[in-house]
């Protein structure tokens, strides 16, 4: 996983439980909502990345 997307789907896991408190905390559902996608969003990424290194790993042992 390359160093500013790991960095990039930490502050996106970040941002989305902020907002997530933020919307629980001012009972705005819609707020919590967006807090909670963003989040999957930032899971989404770090998974792309790991199959993508996983994927690398398996094709460098092929060529061995």
């Amino acid at each position: 996983m390359s160093g500013s997307e790991k960095a990039r789907a930490k502050a996106e896991k970040a941002r989305g439980k902020v907002k997530e408190g933020a919307g629980r905390a001012m009972d705005d559902e819609s707020l919590t909502a967006e807090g909670r996608t963003e989040q999957a969003q930032g899971d989404m990424r770090d998974a792309k990345e790991k199959a993508k290194g996983g994927a690398r790993k398996v094709k460098d042992a092929f060529k061995r």
